[in-house]
């Protein structure tokens, strides 16, 4: 089949012609010819005339031969046969997936097709001319569609499924739908047409052929009996026919709870115990009635519906919602009633109204609560006591008795006793075995108002046992105390003031609290009751005035007034006292302020400028530098100070470039300077000429009258005289550094010490003895190697 051309009427009698000489084999299937051109394409055509085009070519996916696929051939009218023409192929798959025989125009398949990659191919062909390469006819494009075989089994894409349906389900209850896809070509024949069966999973469940729904196939399934379910479904395509492709999936299938079983207890009589003495709140025990449903369906409600522990205990429900908690509500005495019986129920809370006549959904359960016995301590009659006590009660006064009891069957003998802590300053007493609660010292209101007092009561026969209660005892007042001025006992009055003028308003306070509140009387004392000075002027309202009663007033004549005032209280019995009042004589400004007062300790605070504050400050800290000063200056004056810096404090260091023999060398040193040294200084040529000491000896100021005499007197002249001078000279050194060499020679029993002479004899010195010398020479030992000691060689 050619596309149709428009072309001249000569040429038309060719197309018959050109249309035979297409070759088709029995693999090919030509294509319907083509539409019409647009008409803005024909004209070009009419310029350039082409004699074939292909519209499309069929083929089957899937081929399997060893040889590449022949799909078709292209031959152009103006072929002649020569080799002339050359054919190119272009488009998709050209080259890789297609190829052309470019002299005869044949097409192959050269790799192995398939639809569900690619379901067809556009590609375009042209014919040129083999040596020119110039195209002879304009490109012409066609396609080659792959036709479908039935290589795809159905495939669950989202399998395995996971489905829930209520226990107790009617027939035909909807599970799950499931799908299968088949990836063949679903137009083309029953290749994609897919039918769904159950392989397993039967008789509980079924599915539909068609729409692939799973229902539920058997009435009444429990969950209680068996939960979980396993079904196979295959969807087959090919309508289910012989020969088609299937594949399958599973569904776990799970039946969901539902509110079917009503509760039971497992026990019918529950027996439990409890001490008595278990505070308020106290798990009694728990009781569970058990549900064979889960989740909400088995949550319970418990409540006492009977029983004469109502009242005495509480059940509730723990966080889970299953078990029944029993509590204390009320407190437990076994010698008031030692065993209680509670009827209980537990009732589901979710309730499903289509299922009300499998119920009722509660059960009943009885729980019998013993009470043990336990040695408790004494009980009090009160929880706490209150007395009130006048503060002049007399000591002994009984405050009150204090009453308690052992509740235990026993009824042991109590003990009474005060707790220390609560009466440490022992203001009261506790009669040992009646509970008398009494006084054993003076009360006084203004000293401790309220006295807390803890009372213990211990049982006779088990003093672990021991119980207490609070007695506050309230201290009433009594009018036992005077008023008394406040603040201000000092006053003054100006120099200028006249009669009648305000000197200072005076106050009282007592430290009673009578219940009608204070109220205090004023008045001058009887022996000033006549005072020609001042007056006194009661106001009713707690204060006084202190009145002038003249002017005049100078305190040249008189600096000092004393003025006795008498206060009384209202209350029965009456106290009072007798204040004095000092006024002194000032002279003050137009004002009334202070001028100047010989109570200069009374106005001074009042008139004290800053500046003259600053000027005691600055004073005061002179002083103390000044004080600072002289304490540092008597300091150094007792620690003289050295005028040759270089000088040792201790002793005198004379250093000599030989060494000499000891006190045979008369050259080196003269022994007759230390007995004489103002005979030494008047032989100064007897002094060694190769060398100088470097610091002078400390006996070149020795007086002549100390150096008189030989001998010891001698010497103990010399050390008066160098202490005379230590004293007289402040660059001289201390006197406790003066150092005493003894002289050594032939005449010391340790012998010479010089090593100038010890080259006479190699041989080793023994030094044993130096181990019987003492603790105090062992250093001394061990440096000569004589100290004795197991230590082994360290080389």
């Amino acid at each position: 089949m050619g596309e149709r051309f428009h072309l001249p009427a000569v040429a038309s009698t060719l197309l018959p012609v050109a249309l035979c000489i297409l070759t088709l084999l029995p693999h090919s299937i030509l294509g319907r010819p083509a539409e019409e051109e647009n008409a803005g394409s024909s004209a070009l055509l009419q310029r350039v005339k082409r004699g074939w085009v292909w519209n499309q070519f069929f083929v089957l996916e899937e081929y399997t031969g060893l040889e590449p696929l022949y799909i078709g051939k292209l031959h152009s009218d103006m072929d002649k046969g020569d080799g002339s023409i050359k054919y190119i192929l272009s488009g998709e798959g050209a080259g890789t997936t297609f190829t052309i025989d470019d002299s005869t125009g044949d097409i192959h398949a050269l790799q192995r097709l398939d639809r569900e990659v690619k379901s067809q191919y556009l590609l375009r062909a042209q014919a040129r001319n083999r040596l020119t390469d110039r195209p002879l006819e304009p490109e012409s494009q066609f396609i080659v569609k792959i036709q479908d075989i039935n290589d795809n089994e159905p495939r669950f894409l989202d399998g395995p499924y996971q489905a829930t349906v209520p226990e107790m389900s009617n027939i035909g209850t909807s599970v799950i739908q499931l799908t299968a896809t088949d990836a063949d070509d679903p137009t083309y024949g029953n290749s994609a047409r897919v039918v769904y069966s159950i392989v397993e999973g039967q008789p509980y469940f079924s599915v539909d052929a068609k729409t692939g729904v799973v229902r539920v196939s058997l009435a009444d399934m429990d969950r209680e009996t068996r939960e979980n379910y396993t079904v196979v479904i295959q969807a087959k395509d090919m309508g289910g026919q012989l020969g088609g492709l299937a594949g399958t999936t599973t569904v776990n299938v799970a039946l969901g709870d539902i509110n079917d079983n009503p509760p039971m207890f497992d026990q019918r009589l529950y027996q439990m115990s409890i001490p008595e003495a278990a505070p308020v709140g106290s798990v009694v025990g728990r009781i569970w009635a058990k549900d064979r449903d889960i989740g909400l369906n088995a949550e319970m409600v418990y409540s006492i519906i009977d029983g004469d522990g109502r009242d005495q205990f509480d059940i509730s429900t723990d966080p889970t919602n299953l078990f029944g908690i029993i509590t204390v509500k009320k407190p437990l005495n076994f010698e008031g009633k030692p065993s209680y019986t509670l009827k209980v129920e537990g009732a589901n809370t979710h309730l499903d109204p289509s299922l009300r006549h499998r119920g009722p959904f509660k059960d009943v359960t009885i729980v019998h609560v013993s009470v043990e016995d336990v040695d408790e301590p004494p009980q009090f009659e009160s929880p706490e006591y209150y007395v009130e006590l006048s503060e002049d009660a007399e000591i002994g006064t009984l405050v009150k008795t204090i009453s308690a009891r052992d509740p235990d069957a026993a009824n042991n003998t109590v003990r009474y006793s005060i707790d220390k802590s609560s009466d440490p300053e022992k203001f009261f007493y506790v009669e040992l075995t009646t509970g008398s609660l009494m006084t054993v010292r003076s009360l006084d209101r203004e000293e401790i108002g309220w006295h807390n007092i803890t009372v213990l009561a211990m049982e006779m026969n088990n003093p672990t046992k021991i119980s207490s209660v609070s007695v506050a005892v309230r201290v009433l007042d009594v009018n036992d105390n005077p008023p008394t001025l406040t603040h201000y006992l000092e006053a003054y009055v100006c120099e200028n003031a006249k009669a009648g003028q305000l000197v200072q308003t005076v106050t009282a306070v007592d430290p009673d609290e009578p219940l009608g509140g204070q109220r205090f009387y004023y008045s001058l004392a009887p022996e000033a009751a006549n005072n020609p000075n001042f007056t006194l002027r009661d106001n009713q309202d707690n204060t006084a005035w202190i009145l002038t009663r003249r002017g005049g007033w100078s305190h040249q004549d008189q600096t000092v007034f004393y003025l006795p005032i008498f206060i009384s209280d209202g209350e029965q019995p009456v106290q009072s006292s007798t204040s004095t009042l000092t006024v002194r004589v000032c002279s003050c400004d137009h004002d009334g302020n202070v001028l100047s007062c010989t109570a200069e300790a009374y106005i001074l605070p009042a008139s004290l400028s800053r500046g003259a504050l600053i000027a005691i400050l600055a004073c005061i800290f002179v002083l103390l530098v000044m004080i600072l000063l002289m304490l540092s200056l008597r300091t150094h004056r007792k620690k003289p100070f050295l005028c040759d810096e270089e000088e040792n404090v201790h002793e005198n260091i004379v250093r000599y470039d030989d060494e000499g023999g000891g006190e045979e060398d008369t050259e080196a040193f003269d022994i007759a300077a230390m007995w004489n040294p103002r005979e030494a200084h008047h032989h100064p040529g007897k002094m060694r000429q190769d060398m100088l000491p470097e610091i002078e000896s400390l006996s070149r100021y020795v007086p002549q009258a100390c150096v008189m005499g030989g001998g010891d007197s001698s010497v103990h002249g010399y050390v008066l005289a160098k202490l005379l001078d230590a004293d007289m000279d402040a660059c001289a050194p201390p006197y406790d550094s003066l150092q005493t060499y003894a002289y050594e020679g032939e005449g010391s029993v340790a012998e010479s010490l010089s090593s100038l002479q010890s080259g006479t004899s190699n041989t080793d010195h023994e030094y044993d003895y130096l181990n019987d010398w003492g603790p105090r020479f062992k250093k001394l030992a061990e440096m000569y190697g004589v100290l004795e000691t197991n230590t082994p060689q360290m080389w």
